[in-house]
């Protein structure tokens, strides 16, 4: 039986990943842990256990003893030591920047100390990548999945960091490590956490309670997008697959559609005909700028059968009607 540790549980991709592999393991075979408090969302559905990412010691102490005190699960699963991580803690794209420092530090220092923890324990890890790798030397247009990669953030440039350091630990110590480049991800779950894609969420809340949107990227700003849902299963299909499936060690290009603002703006008109949104570009547009239009993912289909579900016409009815409930 699995016993996976989430670190980063309570972040945008955190809390519904966690929730997802409750549902598919057992809620107390999904341990989560943050720096923060637990998230709404996941009170009360399995253990929980406050945790910094960049603490080595504390960090290899819960994997070793996986089940926090104070906390009822079956009797047993107590003691059994972690199989599965799912690495998600991060500073992401625009918090980076108003942060280098922290944004390397914390995402380089916790990604190389549960590399060398999960070969000394014998565990899988996931630990995602991102869009943010490629910058403006690369194809903007169905960036394919080998290519010039320059990035031009802090982001950018620790997530590249990170998919070389995996690639290296699989071929020198044969560590099962996979991954994914995540595009914008789309959710109306959790909140955003400081991505330049955040619009994309944010546009839907506004619309709902305000019917007015200010953008701070220009009107036909196309950036890869997709809603979380599929996220979410493409995170769990890629560490179910047979190892053998599994032909790159850097990270997967992750592809279901591309947009700008002004498309998904019209999409919205279709459900809320009155919504009226500005443009207010900011530091964020340079960003964006660097970033593809879109994704060839054409080997995550091959090698391990990667379909999205979701277009942009399907994402926004469901956003809406989910938000509408949510916001009453």
């Amino acid at each position: 039986m699995e016993k996976i540790l989430v670190i980063g549980a309570c972040g945008q991709i955190g809390v519904e990943l966690t929730l997802a592999l409750r549902k598919k393991y057992g809620n107390e075979n999904v341990l989560a842990t943050d720096i923060k408090e637990e998230h709404p969302l996941l009170l009360g559905t399995g253990p929980f256990a406050i945790l910094d990412a960049m603490d080595a010691e504390a960090v290899r102490a819960l994997v070793k003893a996986p089940t926090p005190s104070g906390v009822g699960v079956p009797t047993e699963s107590v003691g059994k030591k972690i199989t599965t991580i799912y690495l998600l803690a991060a500073l992401l794209s625009a918090t980076g920047e108003k942060n280098p420092k922290l944004a390397w530090e914390l995402n380089m220092g916790s990604l190389r100390q549960i590399l060398d923890l999960s070969v000394d324990e014998k565990i899988k890890l996931f630990w995602p990548s991102s869009i943010a790798v490629f910058g403006v030397t690369a194809p903007r247009e169905n960036t394919p999945q080998k290519t010039i990669i320059e990035p031009t953030t802090m982001y950018g440039i620790t997530k590249y960091t990170g998919e070389l350091l995996c690639q290296y630990y699989n071929r020198r110590f044969g560590l099962d490590v996979r991954s994914v480049r995540y595009p914008g991800l789309i959710s109306w779950k959790s909140e955003p956490g400081g991505g330049t894609t955040d619009y994309a969420v944010e546009i839907y809340y506004e619309a709902l309670k305000q019917g007015k949107y200010t953008c701070f990227l220009s009107e036909n700003t196309y950036l890869p997008m997709m809603y979380m849902d599929d996220a979410i299963r493409a995170t769990i299909e890629i560490m179910e697959v047979p190892v053998e499936k599994v032909q790159s060690r850097m990270a997967y290009n992750l592809s279901a559609m591309s947009f700008s603002p002004r498309e998904i703006a019209e999409e919205i008109k279709k459900h809320i005909p009155s919504f009226e949104i500005n443009y207010m570009p900011d530091l964020r547009q340079k960003i964006a700028d660097s970033w593809p239009k879109s994704i060839d993912d054409s080997a995550a289909r091959a090698d391990w059968g990667w379909k999205p579900e979701f277009n942009l016409e399907k994402m926004t009815a469901e956003m809406l009607k989910n938000l509408k409930d949510k916001l009453k």
